[in-house]
C-alpha cells in the first residue's frame, strides 16, 4: 500500500458511513471501494430506508444521492438537520448528476457540507470524505473567554455550536456553524474572507459570500440591511455582539 493509500485508510479507521443511492450498482461499488479504504459502510436505497438505518445506527458521515424516488437527498438532508440536537451534526456529502451552480447552492442551503457531481473519480470522493471527517474531528478554534456569546435575540454556545433564538434552536449547516464560531471568537473584529473560506471544510473564497448570505437569512430581520453579520468591504465580515 502506498503512502497516500495508507493515509486515507488511517483517516477512515472507525468512521461509519451511510451511502444513500437508488442505483444498486453505485451502492455496491462505493461500499466495496470505501471498505477497502478502511471505512465501515452501510447502504440505503432511498430516504425511507436511510431514516430506518439512522434510527438504530450512528453514522460519522452521510453520502446522499440527490435524485431518488420517494424523497430527494436534499429533503433528507433538511430532515436530518431539523432533527439534529446539540452539537455540530453529521457531515453530509451530496453525490449527484446535477452539477449546476444552482443545484450546488440548493444542496448547501439544505445543510450539505460538500457536493460532488457524477461522474466522479472514486479517489476524489475518498479525499473529500477524509477531509470532512478530519475537519470534524480535528477542528481547532480559540474560544472566547465567555463560551456563550449574545447578539440581539440570539445566543450562541461556541463550544457546542448551538444557536438559539430565545428558546428555539436555529438549525445550522456544518460550514455555517464553523464560520459563526470563527466570527464569535473574533469578538467583533473583522474576519477575512480567506479565514472564513479555510475554517471547517475549506471552500473557494467566492463561496463565502453565498454562505454568509445563507446565514444572514437565518439571523437577520432584513438580510439586505444586516444588523449582526456586518460586511467589511474588501476585507471580510464581523459579528456585532452585544456589549
Amino acid at each position: 500500500m502506498n503512502a497516500r493509500a495508507s493515509e486515507q485508510t488511517a483517516a477512515g479507521e472507525g468512521a461509519h458511513l451511510l451511502i444513500v443511492d437508488d442505483d444498486s450498482r453505485i451502492r455496491a461499488l462505493l461500499a466495496r471501494y470505501l471498505t477497502i479504504q478502511g471505512y465501515r459502510v452501510t447502504t440505503a436505497a432511498n430516504s425511507a430506508d436511510a431514516k430506518n438505518r439512522m434510527q438504530s445506527l450512528a453514522f460519522d458521515l452521510l453520502v446522499l444521492d440527490v435524485m431518488m424516488p420517494g424523497g430527494s437527498g436534499i429533503s433528507l438532508a433538511r430532515d436530518v438537520r431539523r432533527q439534529a440536537e446539540r452539537g455540530p451534526g453529521v457531515p453530509i456529502l451530496f453525490l449527484t448528476a446535477r452539477g449546476e451552480v444552482e443545484d450546488r447552492i440548493e444542496g448547501l442551503e439544505a445543510g450539505g457540507d460538500d457536493y460532488l457531481a457524477k461522474p466522479f473519480d472514486p479517489r476524489e470522493l475518498t479525499l473529500r470524505i477524509a477531509s470532512l471527517l478530519r475537519r470534524t474531528k480535528d477542528r481547532e478554534i480559540t474560544l472566547p473567554q465567555e463560551p456563550i456569546v449574545r447578539f440581539g435575540e440570539f445566543r450562541f454556545d461556541v463550544a457546542h455550536g448551538d444557536l438559539r433564538r430565545g428558546d428555539k434552536r436555529v438549525a445550522l449547516a456544518e460550514r455555517e456553524r464553523e464560520m459563526l464560531r470563527l466570527l464569535a471568537a473574533a469578538r467583533g473584529e473583522v474576519v477575512s474572507r480567506n479565514a472564513l473560506a479555510t475554517c471547517g471544510t475549506p471552500c473557494h473564497e467566492r463561496s463565502v459570500d453565498v454562505q454568509i448570505n445563507r446565514l444572514r437569512r437565518k439571523l437577520e430581520g432584513d438580510p439586505a440591511d444586516p444588523a449582526y453579520l456586518i460586511t467589511a468591504r474588501g476585507t471580510g465580515y464581523r459579528l456585532a455582539l452585544d456589549g
